[in-house]
């Protein structure tokens, strides 16, 4: 998988507590922007990633298991950078930023078992170009097709996608834990609810009157775009827009109101593009990424993957 230059990503992971953070960390100069379509989102600094922001970017992103206490992540980050004196330059000295995500991932492990800050600086130590997938980082205690209770669970992950165009790179960095299944390229169920051998869609068992779990209404797919290409923020902004078409493609249902789906689109600026072609390849390495973490997972007590099934 290639990566935009500039760019390393590093996990930690607990494999006791079935949770875990990964951290993305981005160049100087590094523009971000990002946009939450889920209705059950658990982030940190936001709206900093709004275009009508003042500040340009932030210095790393991170995502994190744990649901709002793995917000606590972020601030490793921040210590870890600022530490190196990384960060938005103020007139009182150096503020690193990072935006969090988070997913609720407590039903499947230990549910006081949570990332926090010395987790958020271990994920930066380990940070480099070559990244692990599958049940690592924030997508240790993923899992999807939540809808028919614990026990047709199967399991979620992080996946990495990468693709050019134009002499940029395109790569996308998804942590999957949503309430519905992912599906494959022609459309079929490559994880989700199990049921009597067989995936079971989501829409199909609402149509069947199932009712909603109360273990599954905290959810969320959680993305980070990543380019070479040179993007203003609002650019960008519409890159990670573009890019939220790539989830509702590999998953389904996306964006409900139990799933906290949030994309960010990091963008370094050493290629000059138009930035058309990136939104449309951004949304296709999106749902690759999303395929990817679950073709890469590796089951757990209580959940196998699916290459288990």
């Amino acid at each position: 998988m290639d990566l935009p230059s500039g760019i390393s990503i590093g996990h930690w992971s607990d494999f006791d507590g079935l949770t875990g953070c990964t951290v993305v960390l981005a160049p100087e100069g590094t523009v971000a922007a990002g946009e939450v379509r889920g209705g059950g989102p658990g982030t940190r600094e936001s709206d900093l990633l709004s275009p009508a922001s003042n500040a340009p970017g932030v210095q790393a992103v991170a995502f994190a298991g744990g649901s709002a206490y793995g917000l606590a992540v972020a601030d490793g980050v921040v210590n870890w950078l600022g530490e190196r004196g990384i960060g938005y330059d103020t007139p009182a000295g150096i503020v690193p930023l990072v935006a969090g995500a988070i997913v609720y991932d407590l039903p499947l492990g230990d549910p006081e078992a949570h990332p926090g800050p010395d987790a958020g600086r271990a994920a930066c130590e380990a940070a480099g170009r070559e990244v692990e997938r599958g049940t690592v980082g924030a997508g240790t205690g993923a899992s999807v097709g939540k809808l028919l209770g614990h026990e047709s669970w199967t399991k979620g992950g992080v996946g990495l996608a990468s693709d050019r165009i134009g002499g940029a790179t395109v790569a996308a960095l998804a942590v999957v834990n949503a309430v519905g299944e992912v599906v494959a390229e022609d459309g079929s169920v490559l994880a989700g609810a199990w049921r009597d051998g067989a995936y079971v869609r989501t829409v199909d068992a609402l149509k069947e009157g199932v009712a909603l779990p109360a273990t599954t209404r905290e959810s969320t797919t959680l993305v980070c775009v990543m380019t070479d290409a040179r993007l203003t923020k609002t650019q960008a902004w519409l890159v990670a827009r573009a890019a939220s078409a790539g989830v509702g493609r590999a998953v389904q249902p996306s964006a409900t109101a139990w799933d906290g789906d949030v994309v960010y689109c990091l963008t370094t600026g050493a290629v000059e593009i138009e930035y058309f072609g990136i939104s449309a390849l951004a949304a296709d390495v999106t749902a690759a990424a999303i395929r990817d973490a679950v073709r890469q997972a590796t089951g757990v007590p209580g959940c196998p993957a699916a290459s288990d099934r």
